[in-house]
Parts: structure tokens; C-alpha cells; sequence
């Protein structure tokens, strides 16, 4: 058998610029193309036009005294203020800190204390969001917050008339004093327990993962990206925004926060050839009661990631959506984030069962999590990746970055998966989320791919809850289609004969809808929590274990 470890080729060669100046490039080759469409806010701008509205927002931060390597807040649902402060840090050296735009004031004050900031720039409120108050409620307690700018106000004409000092000579010697392996972006990530961890990535990182990104869906200046996943993660500003400027490809930004019916909407008025989402996501679209009746006939291909992609999902956004050319992508924040996709020429079969190859100038691996060993193609193992896009390290934190980075360079994922003799690699689960009934290890994955056959299932989510026989039991959140019935024991019969007896939930749990993070992505300890609740489980959660 062949070891489970690949290198992708290296026959596209990396990009070594500046985002700044790979911007400016794309302005050169198609001034004239549309580059910015923000439907809710009735913007429309090509990209000599996008290009000067950036200038204007970087001289304006250099006006206002942000120097390289200082610290900007970005906190804010998707409005064309977000995609400005993007490119415009990027291009006089500031490093942008994305904040989840659901934190609250304990997470807010965490992430700007820890990273630093100089410069908050958000709104001063959004639906439920009081951004302004929150900010004025920790503000004094941040001694490196100089400046904070409310985009909705007179806060951004101020903003760009500090510019007014700063000549186009200020700003492009700025711009010619930096590094592509300058660190350019924070990311926060949370895990499960303890603080989040601000994931650093550099110019070279984030505009080269977008390349090879826009690769595999054979970008061209021709084409339009529905982008309605949140900016704040890599999903949005890297495999979104910048991939469309690498390629000159529009950059159609359908809603603030995800709304199905605004996203087909604007596929269908703005004649998108791409569609990302979470696979929540897509699950509401193709649910829609407005999907039949809408004009798909321009969309090609597009990218499902955040989270596990179901197999039944995937093929019915081939099948409904027109979506033929379909893609899944697989990473990390911490890796800038993809480190596999499949590609538009890749089989279906291969586009809806796996998450892809490893990208072009980056290696894998699949290793025994107890032993570090690689194992065997076919086997399982913990992902783990290398290259140009694993992070520069957690920001301000050498010994969580070097529990994640071993001394070789791997970057440990905490995911399970498998990768065939061909290099197609399939993720089964996290190491955390694996389930241990009576001695036998069960991957959530497994059971909620099945359940998804189903013909009433729209949805499943498996977790693992305590039980005083077997230490853990089965137990499945399972969201009906609508108008659909189903009891308890007929989906348990469903599985009988079909999965291992050991895998059939013993418990299930029909809902509307799941908790969810800002990205799409369940919530399994609440979930889990809850469960332990309803179904009385404290006694059994509270026994000790070796």
C-alpha cells in the first residue's frame, strides 16, 4: 500500500507580490470590467473605480496616522466599507483584524486588547446589533484604541478627507516598502474550550490560496461571484474577494447577513456564474419556495466549505441550481484556509464524495493521532498540511502556535479522513466529535450521510451523549422537509440492516433548525448540552472516567 501523504504540482507558479500590487495589476489589464456589485447599499463600481475608492480609504488611514504593522479593526456585517478596508489595509502594510460580527462586548474587548488594534472600523448598529454601544462600553478599558470610525456616519467622509494630505507618491512609497511575507491579516478561531486564537496570515498566504482557489473554478474576467458568506472569515474575503480581483471576475455581494431569497434574487438579476455557500446554506436555497421559478441558466460552478458538505445536497445543487461545475473546498482559517478542492473537470462522482486533492505547491499527510506515524492510503488518519499557506502563527502566542505548527512545519488540522490511491481525500470527522459506544468508535459523519437518504430528511446533525452502560450513545437532530411526517421509530427502522446496529441513534430529536454559528456551522456542544437537558442525562454526563 501507498503511504497516505501527497504533494501537489508545482507548474503554476506562485504569485510573489503584494495584494496591493496584484490589485493594481487587475486594474491595469480591465479598468472598465464591473469589479464591485452591492445590490442592498446601490453600488456598481468597475475596477478604475473600485481601484480609486481603495486609494482614497489607504491614504485616508495613512492620514490618520496608521502605520505598517499596525492593528485595524474590521467589525461588520458584508457592506462594500468591509471589501475598501480589505484592500486599502493591504495596501499601506496595516494588518486587519476580522471580528466576528455576532461577538458581544466580552469578545469584542478580547480580541482588540489581544491583537492590539489602533483602529476599529464597524458600524454603529445592524439590526440587533448596538455596535456603537458595545464599543463605547469597553472603549475605555483598550489603551491601544486610538480611532473608531462608524461607516454609517460622517465617521467615513472624515476618514477620507484625512487623506487629503497624502500625496499618490506617499501612498506608493508606502506600498513599495513591503513584503509579500508580511503578516496582512488576524483571524480569531475558537475551539471548543478556552480563548479564541488569532490566526496570522501573510500577503503571500491569502493571495496565493485565492489563486489556486479561482483556479480550480476556472476563473475568468467573464465571470461573477455570488458571495453570501460572511467577509470576516477566509471564506468570504480570501476564496470570495480575492479571488475575484486575482482574475478581474465581479464580486456581487447579495445581503449583509445570509438571506436565501436576496441570494437567488441576485444570481438571477446579476447573471452570476458562481455561488458560494456553507452547506446550510445552499440546504435553504434549494428549499426556497422562489428556487423553481428563478433563471439559473448563467451559473456554472461555485463553492460549498465551512463544514462537512453532504453527498445528497451536493447533488441536488448540480441538479437544481445548474450548478455542474460545482466545487467542494476543504481547510482551515489557519491555512489561509484551502489546502484540497476538487476541480471543475474532476468527476461528479469525486465532486460530491470528497473534498478534492491537495492545492498545487502544497504537501499532505494523513498520521496515526497517537503515534505521528503516516498510515496507509485507505486508512484513517489526522490531516495534517504544509506550504505556503499555513499561517504565520497565533498572534501574540508562541505555545498554542506550536501545539498547532509541529517542527517540520505540519500543520495538525484535528480532522479525520481518508485519501484513496489517487489522492482524493474524504474528511469523516473531527478527533473531538468521535463517538465511543461500548468500545467502538462511530463518526458522526458517517451516520448523518446516511440519515441525508432519507427521503423526509433534509437535514441531520449526529451528536454523541453520556450513557451509564455504553459511556456514549447515538443521538440525531434531524430536520424534516416541509409538509413531511416521521416518527421516531420509522427513520430507526429505515437504518435497520442498512448501518451496524451500534450506529442507529437511540435517540432522535425532530427540529426546525439548528444552532448555528455567524459561518453556518452547527453548534454540536450546545447541541450536546441541551440534549443532556431534555433528556435527563446529568447523572450519566457527571460520571468520572479514566
Amino acid at each position: 500500500m501507498t503511504a497516505a501523504i501527497a504533494k501537489g504540482p508545482t507548474d503554476t507558479p506562485l504569485l510573489e507580490e503584494t495584494i496591493g500590487d496584484n490589485l493594481d495589476a487587475t486594474v491595469a489589464r480591465f479598468p472598465d470590467r464591473e469589479a464591485l456589485v452591492v445590490p442592498h447599499q446601490d453600488i456598481r463600481q468597475t475596477w478604475s473605480e473600485f481601484s480609486a475608492t481603495v486609494d482614497a480609504v489607504a491614504k485616508g488611514l495613512m492620514g490618520t496616522g496608521v502605520a505598517k504593522g499596525d492593528r485595524v479593526g474590521m467589525w461588520s456585517p458584508n457592506y462594500a466599507e468591509w471589501v475598501y478596508i480589505q484592500y486599502a489595509t493591504a495596501k499601506v502594510g496595516a494588518i486587519q483584524v476580522n471580528i466576528n460580527p455576532a461577538y458581544r462586548t466580552t469578545e469584542l474587548e478580547y480580541a482588540l486588547k489581544q491583537s492590539g488594534c489602533r483602529m476599529l472600523v464597524t458600524r454603529s448598529e445592524y439590526l440587533m446589533s448596538a455596535y456603537r454601544e458595545m464599543v463605547e462600553e469597553v472603549q475605555d478599558r483598550l489603551p491601544d484604541l486610538v480611532d473608531v470610525v462608524y461607516f454609517d456616519t460622517d465617521d467615513w467622509a472624515a476618514l477620507i478627507a484625512a487623506g487629503n494630505s497624502v500625496s499618490d507618491a506617499d501612498l506608493a512609497e508606502r506600498a513599495a516598502s513591503l513584503d509579500t511575507n508580511d503578516a496582512i491579516n488576524i483571524q480569531y478561531t475558537s475551539g471548543t474550550t478556552g480563548f479564541p486564537k488569532g490566526a496570522t496570515l501573510s500577503h503571500r498566504g491569502i493571495l496565493n490560496d485565492a489563486l489556486l482557489v479561482g483556479q480550480s473554478c476556472a476563473y475568468t474576467e467573464e465571470d461573477r461571484v455570488c458571495i453570501p458568506v460572511p467577509f470576516y472569515h477566509c471564506f468570504g474575503m480570501v476564496m470570495g474577494n480575492l479571488a475575484c480581483s486575482i482574475y478581474g471576475a465581479a464580486m456581487v455581494i447579495p445581503c449583509p447577513t445570509f438571506d436565501p431569497a436576496a441570494v437567488l434574487d441576485t444570481v438571477e438579476a446579476e447573471r452570476c456564474t458562481s455561488l458560494y455557500g456553507v452547506p446550510t446554506m445552499f440546504v435553504a436555497e434549494i428549499g426556497h419556495e422562489s428556487l423553481a421559478a428563478k433563471d439559473f441558466s448563467a451559473l456554472r460552478t461555485g463553492i460549498m466549505a465551512g463544514s462537512p458538505c453532504p453527498i445528497e445536497v451536493m447533488r441536488k445543487v448540480i441538479d437544481q441550481m445548474n450548478m455542474s461545475d460545482v466545487t467542494i473546498a476543504y481547510g482551515m482559517t489557519e491555512t489561509s484556509p484551502v489546502s484540497t478542492q476538487t476541480s471543475t473537470t474532476d468527476s461528479v462522482e469525486h465532486r460530491v464524495t470528497t473534498v478534492g486533492r491537495v492545492l498545487p505547491h502544497v504537501e499532505s499527510k494523513l498520521v496515526d493521532p497517537d503515534t505521528g506515524e503516516t498510515v496507509e492510503r485507505g486508512g484513517e488518519g489526522e490531516y495534517c498540511t504544509r506550504g505556503f499557506h499555513v499561517m504565520l502563527g497565533y498572534w501574540n502566542d508562541p505555545d498554542k502556535t506550536a501545539e498547532a505548527i509541529d517542527a517540520d512545519g505540519w500543520m495538525h488540522s484535528g480532522d479525520l479522513a481518508t485519501m484513496d490511491e489517487d489522492g482524493y481525500v474524504n474528511i469523516v470527522g473531527r478527533i473531538k466529535d468521535m463517538i465511543i459506544r461500548g468500545g467502538e468508535n462511530v463518526y458522526p459523519r458517517e451516520i448523518e450521510e446516511f440519515l441525508y437518504t432519507h427521503p423526509c430528511v433534509v437535514d441531520a446533525q449526529v451528536i454523541g451523549v453520556p450513557d451509564e452502560k455504553y459511556g456514549e450513545e447515538i443521538m440525531a437532530w434531524v430536520q424534516l422537509a416541509e409538509g413531511m411526517d416521521l416518527a421516531d421509530d420509522e427513520l430507526k427502522d429505515f437504518c435497520c440492516g442498512k448501518i451496524a446496529h451500534f450506529k442507529i441513534p437511540r435517540y432522535i430529536h425532530f427540529v426546525n433548525d439548528f444552532p448555528m454559528t455567524v459561518t453556518g456551522k452547527v453548534r454540536k456542544v450546545e447541541m450536546r448540552e441541551k440534549s443532556i437537558a431534555d433528556l435527563g442525562l446529568q447523572g450519566a454526563a457527571a460520571a468520572e472516567t479514566a
